[in-house]
C-alpha cells in the first residue's frame, strides 16, 4: 500500500467486503480466458455439481450470504 492510499482498515468490515468483491471482478475481466483449469480442479467441480444436484437443500442462496455478511449477522 502506497502513502497515497487510505488505509483500508480504517473501513467498516462490509465495505472492505465490497472492496475485495471489486477488485476480483476487476482481475476476472482483465483476465478473462487466461487461465485453465487442472484435470484435478475440473474434476472438483463437477463433484462439487453433483453434490448440489443430488441435495439442493445443503446449500445457502448467495443472496443470504452476502446479506448475512453485509448486515453483520452469522
Amino acid at each position: 500500500m502506497t502513502a497515497a492510499s487510505p488505509n483500508f482498515k480504517e473501513l467498516p468490515i462490509s465495505e472492505r467486503i465490497q472492496l475485495v468483491e471489486d477488485i476480483w471482478d476487476s482481475i476476472a475481466e482483465e483476465t478473462q480466458g487466461q487461465f485453465q483449469l487442472s484435470p484435478q480442479e475440473r474434476l472438483e467441480l463437477h463433484r462439487r455439481l453433483a453434490d448440489h444436484r443430488a441435495n439442493p437443500a445443503s446449500s445457502i442462496p448467495w443472496t443470504q450470504v452476502r446479506t448475512s455478511l453485509f448486515d453483520g449477522n452469522s
